[in-house]
């Protein structure tokens, strides 16, 4: 079914339109394709719109970017912004003289190119968000259902908001999608003379999603030194490709780990670079649980994002291999999920909750264990989620969030 992706609400929208009547300008970044220009549409119809991909508009905002901005006298949407960074230090000067909110919606998918001349350029000026694709509950206030009784479609799929709008095989998206990532994308942020090493790191990095990252060994296997994997690990999450879920310090014991673990934002995108071509492909598959695992994790991250917050999720391990997959940080006590793909609840599910209570004093009615089925339940120990209820479940485990 075909869905008009631009009456999908989205979860932001209500921060936006607080912070923008508080400053002049707003800055919505995210991973390419996330919906970026089509919210900034939505929310602001009214506000001219100009796209710094065409050409003509981008090399008049480069050598003349008085007279472009002048075009713009009440503001306006200006898309991929990180295109001609520059003219962020022109419209901080207007800004700063017209003394007034609302002026400009700046978009772009480069956090590392954009956040660096935001913060010399734009700071104090600008309210920054992030918008990734759509978070389940997104999709579910939209009356847009998966198949119920089966996780594997939603995590085949992924949930880049072209893949609801059109009628686009999803095999060939993300193909594509990757492609125009690493040749273009990669290339704005840093001048890589092997891409098709670039690949095969990215290749590599979906085969560890949901393990302690090990970036010697990263190194080692696609055939690069340190420094160069640690650049090209920040690329891919200034890229919004990669998430590194970091370890809890505030622990209970010295002997921790202190790797953290590394995840996709998308698990549509992981899927495609562990080379999957059909949801059935996922049923046997050795990193399943992985997977499902960045599913879980990147709801959390959207559900704080999408309230205008910094997402403070962590995991716990010692060197014993006692862990927590998840830890949710709150003013006054941690919350521990554990997340599980199976379908089928066991004790096992509750080993590491009931480690980790013990060992902190936890209340097993503050734990979660979030799994591929469907019951929602209160045990005691902990509380049994399935994955279809982090549409609406969110919200009730961080009640205190």
């Amino acid at each position: 079914m075909i869905y008009a992706v631009n009456m999908i609400k989205r979860a932001i929208t209500k921060k936006i339109l607080e912070h923008y009547k508080q400053y002049p300008i707003i800055s919505l970044i995210g991973p390419r394709q996330s919906g970026k220009t089509t919210l900034a549409k939505t929310i602001f119809p009214k506000k001219p719109y100009v796209n710094l991909e065409d050409i003509e508009s981008r090399e008049f905002a480069l050598n003349d970017p008085k007279g472009f901005l002048a075009q713009y006298d009440n503001g306006a949407i200006i898309d991929e912004i990180q295109r001609v960074p520059e003219l962020m230090s022109y419209i901080q000067v207007i800004a700063d003289e017209k003394k007034k909110n609302g002026l400009y919606i700046l978009t772009g998918s480069q956090n590392f190119l954009l956040m660096e001349k935001i913060s010399q350029s734009l700071a104090g000026r600008t309210a920054i968000f992030k918008l990734f694709p759509f978070s389940s509950r997104e999709l579910f206030l939209a009356k847009i259902k998966f198949k119920e009784a089966e996780i594997d479609s939603s995590l085949f799929k992924g949930f880049y908001p072209k893949l609801f709008d059109k009628k686009i095989d999803t095999v060939g998206y993300y193909a594509n999608y990757i492609q125009t990532y690493v040749e273009r994308d990669v290339r704005l942020i840093k001048n890589i003379s092997n891409l098709s090493s670039f690949k095969r790191f990215l290749n590599l990095c979906a085969a560890r999603t949901g393990q302690l990252l090990n970036v010697s060994s990263l190194a080692e296997d696609c055939g690069i030194n340190h420094k160069t994997a640690q650049s090209w690990l920040s690329i891919l999450e200034a890229s919004f490709i990669i998430y590194l879920l970091r370890p809890h310090y505030k622990n209970y014991n010295k002997r921790v780990i202190k790797m953290p673990k590394i995840y996709f934002y998308d698990t549509g995108l992981l899927c495609s670079l562990l080379g999957l071509t059909d949801e059935k492909q996922l049923k046997g598959h050795y990193l399943k649980g992985n997977i499902f695992e960045s599913f879980v994790v990147s709801e959390f991250i959207k559900y704080k994002h999408n309230r205008g917050a910094e997402p403070n999720v962590y995991f716990w391990r010692n060197k014993m291999g006692n862990e927590i997959d998840l830890l949710i940080e709150t003013a006054d006590k941690l919350i521990p999920i554990e997340i599980k793909s199976g379908q089928t609840i066991t004790s096992d599910y509750f080993k590491g909750l009931n480690y980790y209570n013990n060992l902190s004093q936890g209340n097993p009615k503050d734990s979660y264990v979030i799994y591929g089925g469907s019951l929602k339940q209160q045990r005691s120990g902990g509380n049994i989620f399935g994955w279809k209820h982090l549409r609406d479940g969110i919200g009730k485990i961080l009640k205190l969030y």
